[in-house]
């Protein structure tokens, strides 16, 4: 599969690696041309990188990797609606801002990052997931042992579809990953993140865990 990847930091890249060790064809976008990062990791893994238009085009899945509170803005220097119509959007952002040194969510609790992309671009197919995890989690669910569950939501089954397909290559089994319907989920999906950072204190900064949901 053809996959762009909008962001060239940690999350980016650790997509990016983990896909091209699953053969699928990656380019890494930047929000210039000649990122030295995204130069350096296409070079090393005998892939592609770019614009955020770049990765775009030709796409036939996009991960947004980049910063929550930028997401928006970095998909329409991507191309906007037209660019993105017809494409599955793959948002694994979260909106967090520690400029004040202390952790907020720059939006939460009647909005979240997953419902301003799907308004900002209508005709994308946005699909919420992996958000609730760290990086390395999230391409490699067998970091922590024992079943554990990654969440899902979006308005189309089929992109809910193309995704579920590429959670099960990336190791997460059918069984671990709960649908929680509607884009709007993404808000609870997005403000868990100050729980997880309280937990990941807690496990003395220790980033290979997750939750799992058990029913009774």
């Amino acid at each position: 599969m053809r996959i762009g990847i909008l962001g060239t930091g940690t999350v980016g890249q650790t997509f990016g690696t983990r896909l091209r060790n699953l053969d699928h064809d990656v380019t890494l976008g930047a929000r210039e041309a000649g990122n030295p990062r995204a130069v350096d990791w296409a070079e090393a893994h005998a892939a592609k990188c770019g614009t955020f238009a770049d990765a775009v085009a030709g796409a036939d899945l996009v991960i947004n990797a980049t910063a929550g509170q930028y997401a928006v803005g970095g998909l329409e220097m991507a191309g906007g609606n037209a660019a993105l119509a017809g494409k599955v959007v793959l948002d694994v952002s979260n909106p967090l801002d520690f400029a004040t040194g202390e952790l907020r969510l720059t939006v939460c609790n009647t909005d979240s990052v997953g419902e301003q992309i799907q308004r900002a671009f209508p005709d994308a197919r946005v699909v919420k997931s992996l958000n609730t995890v760290n990086g390395s989690v999230m391409v490699e669910p067998t970091l922590v042992p024992g079943p554990h569950t990654i969440f899902i939501a979006g308005e189309d089954a089929d992109a809910k579809r193309v995704v579920l397909g590429l959670l099960g290559e990336l190791g997460w089994a059918p069984g671990n990953v709960l649908d929680l319907g509607g884009i709007k989920a993404a808000r609870g999906m997005e403000m868990y993140m100050p729980l997880w950072v309280s937990i990941m204190q807690a496990v003395d900064g220790n980033l290979a865990f997750n939750i799992n949901v058990v029913q009774g």
